[in-house]
């Protein structure tokens, strides 16, 4: 039928099919929404797990009975962990969103408070009901980093997503860690194991500081309408994993940890049951400073027989990161396990490298190649089982990237990732990495698998190459060196590297820095402890060590030059290959050190450093300072006795430095 203007009525009612079936309607039935609110409700299907009921044989009724067990025994684990000490009970907690009204209602009743007795104070007095007790505490809960970002940009100033996809954000006042501001529980048990004393990381606190730190962190937690809660693992060996708690007020803090621990699935969140450890995170919260061992409005507590961690004052990522890796350096050798901070990757043929270094040397460089698998670019553990990441991601400085130089890391930075500090245009939301206004110390958080050759999962046979990296900007070290177990054990404890010092008066004099096993910072235990487990471990898997200098050559810095990126990663490629197992040797002086004669595509003039050297006065007299302060740094481990006698002690010695 025609309208009056001749044109063909459109069809209401039915659908009008052409000849060959294919329907050209595109009518629909209306939404079931009655508001906005409603319409929006629809978008977001119900999260169910994807995982099988266990047993198998269960009907849906028992099925939807045992999900709501779970989720009962979820919430009062996480209702336990933000128990006060000071009140009989836990908060009330409830999944959700309270944003989001009737959600939290819809997704489950709160738990039911459990009582937590452990470790009260003999002093702290005992309050039954609070104003705490009248509110409820909505928990989210291994929010998807989607989610995550939504909550960022909605409630968090200073978060913004970038042109390529990355979540930018601000940790606030510290852009950094603040070492001087760590605190360990300086208990009976810690007392004997850890290291304490000069050199040592580990700053004491007694118990009752920490529980009043705690009291104010979960207070300051609880006090909130809502607290992000993650539940991960770290250690991707499956027989020795930790499972790990994160409770935190940002979606900042979540997503950061979501991407840089190890990702639970759907099965292994719903038999996680109680964390290994966990992380208080009230870092918009001040300590107290006029409580006891405060020095400042930050302070970073970690309390091994309680297995918890408190931050208040700082909001650096970071601090969770490392203060996690302090915990697997303490927890990971009562199990023979070694704890390393390292790179590590591994060849077609299996062979894995363990790469050591401080900022600088290269470790990321030379850690990443395409020719090989990244195992993990930070974190890692070496036992009976071969080595395995500890972590779930990588954490990588920013300053002055580029595609050209890091393409990894350039392409990383995309949606999931977070961008900590940067700089970037206000229109179209560019990067600029060279931009240093908030800090030097930008970073991205992304996770391993962003890595286009990172190994899933991130596990390997046994090392069959430990790379010691040094930068030696005096230039008298050797490009590289085969090292004895002795002097892989001297050379780890030692850590060295040297770093070019600023300018004054146009003069620019090389550093030297030491950081006992390449991670003085985060160690719990004495160095030669972990020196002692990787000459072990060495022996019995049969690894070889290496020292490798990527720093100066033919004077210090400022007279001679860096050696070439090309042969450094041709000496790396003569490592990985097992050239250098068949090479000739001879000894250097003083350090004595065995260094190879010939390496194809490397000169041969460079592999020895006194060749390179035109004033051989200079050279000696520049190799026996640098020899002078390696003796004086490890002046503080001289004493320290392995097992019954000397002996090993004696050897590490006799392995360094003789003049």
């Amino acid at each position: 039928m025609a309208t009056p203007n001749g044109l063909a009525r459109i069809e209401t009612h039915g659908k009008k099919k052409h000849e060959n079936g294919v329907c050209h309607d595109d009518s629909a039935t209306p939404v079931r929404a009655q508001t906005i609110d409603e319409l929006h409700s629809l978008q977001r299907k119900r999260s169910a797990p994807t995982t099988p009921i266990k047993d198998g044989a269960a009907t849906p009724f028992a099925a939807a009975l045992s999900e709501e067990e779970r989720h009962r025994q979820q919430l009062q684990s996480i209702s336990a962990s933000l128990a006060s000490l000071t009140r009989e009970t836990g908060p009330k907690v409830v999944k959700g969103d309270p944003a989001r009204k009737g959600e939290a209602a819809a997704k489950g009743a709160p738990a039911t408070p459990q009582k937590h007795h452990q470790h009260h104070h003999p002093a702290a007095p005992t309050i039954a009901v609070s104003d705490s007790s009248l509110k409820f505490t909505h928990v989210l809960y291994n929010l998807s980093p989607a989610e995550l970002y939504e909550q960022a940009i909605k409630y968090e100033k200073g978060s913004f997503i970038t042109s390529t996809g990355a979540l930018a954000t601000l940790s606030g006042a510290k852009t950094g860690r603040s070492p001087r501001d760590k605190r360990v529980v300086k208990d009976e048990a810690a007392a004997q194991e850890l290291w304490w004393g000069k050199g040592s990381p580990n700053i004491e606190m007694d118990e009752h500081t920490f529980l009043t730190n705690r009291e104010r962190a979960v207070d300051y937690l609880n006090s909130l309408d809502k607290v992000f809660v993650n539940d991960q693992f770290l250690n991707w060996d499956p027989e020795n994993r930790i499972k790990v708690r994160i409770i935190s007020a940002r979606a900042y803090h979540s997503l950061f940890m979501h991407n840089m621990c190890i990702r639970p699935t759907d099965e292994e969140l719903e038999s996680f049951g109680t964390p290994d450890f966990t992380i208080y995170n009230a870092g918009q919260f001040p300590c107290n400073r006029y409580t006891h061992y405060m020095t400042s409005s930050t302070s970073v507590d970690i309390n091994l027989a309680r297995r918890e961690m408190v931050i208040l004052g700082t909001q650096y990522a970071g601090e969770m990161k490392k203060g996690l890796f302090g915990v697997m350096h303490y927890l990971m050798p009562k199990r023979g396990i070694l704890s390393l901070h390292s790179g590590c990757n591994m060849g077609k043929d299996g062979d894995v490298a363990l790469f050591f270094g401080l900022s600088g040397t290269g470790k990321t460089t030379l850690s990443t190649d395409h020719n090989r698998l990244l195992i993990g670019d930070d974190e890692h553990c070496w036992s009976d089982n071969g080595v395995s990441n500890i972590e779930g991601g990588c954490y990588a400085k920013c300053i002055d990237l580029s595609q050209e130089k890091e393409p990894d890391i350039w392409n990383a930075i995309k949606f999931g990732t977070v961008l900590e500090n940067v700089v970037f245009d206000e229109h179209t939301r560019e990067v600029d990495y060279t931009d240093k206004s908030v800090t030097e110390n930008t970073r991205a958080a992304y996770p391993i698998e962003y890595i286009p050759n990172a190994k899933i999962p991130c596990v390997g046979p046994h090392p069959k190459n430990v790379i010691l990296l040094a930068c030696d900007a005096f230039g008298v070290l050797p490009p590289v060196s085969k090292l004895n177990l002795a002097q892989t054990m001297y050379h780890f404890i030692s850590g060295y590297t040297a770093l070019v010092a600023g300018t004054e008066d146009g003069i620019k004099e090389p550093q030297a820095t030491f950081s006992a096993c390449f991670g003085a910072a985060f160690i719990m235990l004495h160095p030669t402890k972990y020196a002692a487990m990787l000459a072990e471990k060495m022996q019995k898997y049969g690894a070889t060590g290496w020292l490798v200098n990527t720093g100066w050559s033919g004077g210090r810095y400022g007279v001679g030059k860096r050696i070439r990126l090309p042969y450094t990663r041709k000496i790396i490629d003569a490592i990985h290959s097992g050239e250098l197992l068949t090479a000739n040797y001879k000894k250097t002086d003083v350090f004595g050190l065995e260094i190879p004669t010939d390496i194809d595509g490397v000169p041969s003039e460079i592999l020895d450093p006194i060749n390179t050297w035109t004033d051989k006065a200079a050279y000696k007299e520049t190799l026996l300072r640098l020899a002078g302060l390696f003796k004086k740094n490890f002046e503080v481990f001289a004493s320290y006795k392995i097992g019954d006698d000397s002996s090993l002690t004696d050897e590490i010695l006799a392995a360094g430095p003789n003049f």
